[in-house]
């Protein structure tokens, strides 16, 4: 099924690739009105989001947001429609990117870089960011959670790396990147670094838009092993389907940082960046499903269940 669903959109899609920028927008026009106003796709968990992450507004605020956000969300859906195959010189005139002097720097004195990026419009254009580099011995790439249609899965990742990048999937980011430091490999890759962690991965919290909020410590762990420079990622939209994104070194090498300092620190730039421009991230992201109290909840089942298995000894090896 999944493969007829596959082959059944190819046509539909490769025409969309096929149309100007100006006939896509108005299709994202039509796109917005049927699923914002008729399919109302998820606002009541947009709604939420938004209400609660601004208690200071309006709203009649907040409804201009949503129905902005609903707007870029369309917007960003065309975008990555006709992004692929796009020619090198179309993508660096559609994301100017900024930043590289500075990376330059930091592999030259020896430091890989992580880059720290959020769901923000339009992230997949960031994956240009290979176009900017030409030294074979620095790998340029990002790290993704593969799609459950292995199909589109494949089509996602063809045009990740169409201008050069490795994607690289969430279960191969450690083993990768080791192999890469064995080569004496230089690495510049991007973490979109807000997503809901697992229960089981869950071993720090923050203050995320006043919620207690659950956070991936994978990245940092990863960037204090490798030594490697911080930098975060903020985009900004120039206008309908232009985008900037710089990226700002804000650590020269994590492994003098404390435990979880790199991690909130993303998280203070983060809300800062959502802040300025809250219509372009991604708002129908249910980021705070999972709370401290059903946490306890998770654990307390999950020491019950080893007591049960392994009896007493279980119960010792758990809170250990």
């Amino acid at each position: 099924m999944k493969a007829f669903l596959y082959y059944l959109s190819l046509p539909f899609l490769f025409v969309l690739n096929r149309l100007p920028f100006c006939v896509l927008y108005l299709f994202s026009d039509i796109i917005y009105y049927l699923i914002y106003y008729v399919v109302r796709y998820r606002r009541h968990i947009v709604r939420d989001n938004l209400v609660k992450s601004f208690p200071e507004k309006e709203l009649s605020e907040i409804k201009k947001i949503e129905k902005r956000f609903y707007s870029s969300l369309c917007d960003f859906f065309v975008e990555i429609i006709k992004l692929y195959g796009m020619s090198e010189k179309n993508i660096r005139k559609r994301m100017v990117i900024t930043g590289v002097d500075e990376m330059n720097r930091r592999l030259l004195e020896g430091h890989s870089c992580v880059c720290y990026m959020g769901h923000f419009f339009n992230w997949e254009y960031a994956t240009s960011l290979s176009l900017y580099f030409n030294d074979k011995d620095v790998v340029v790439g990002d790290i993704y959670h593969p799609l459950e249609n292995r199909y589109y899965d494949l089509l996602m990742k063809k045009m990740r790396d169409q201008y050069g990048a490795e994607s690289i999937t969430m279960a191969n980011t450690l083993r990768r990147i080791v192999q890469m430091v064995k080569e004496n490999k230089k690495y510049v890759i991007g973490f979109v670094a807000d997503q809901v962690p697992t229960w089981e991965s869950i071993n720090h919290w923050i203050d995320f838009f006043h919620r207690d909020t659950p956070v991936f410590t994978g990245t940092e762990k990863i960037a204090r092993r490798t030594s490697a420079s911080l930098f975060f990622v903020k985009i900004k939209r120039v206008k309908r389907g232009y985008y900037t994104a710089h990226f700002e070194l804000f650590a020269d090498d994590a492994s003098k940082m404390e435990e979880f300092e790199p991690t909130n620190r993303y998280y203070q730039l983060l809300e800062k960046q959502i802040r300025e421009n809250p219509e372009l991230w991604l708002w129908t992201h249910n980021r705070w499903k999972r709370t401290r109290a059903g946490y306890e909840e998770h654990e307390r089942l999950r020491a019950e269940r080893k007591k049960r298995l392994y009896g007493d000894a279980g119960q010792t090896s758990s809170q250990k």
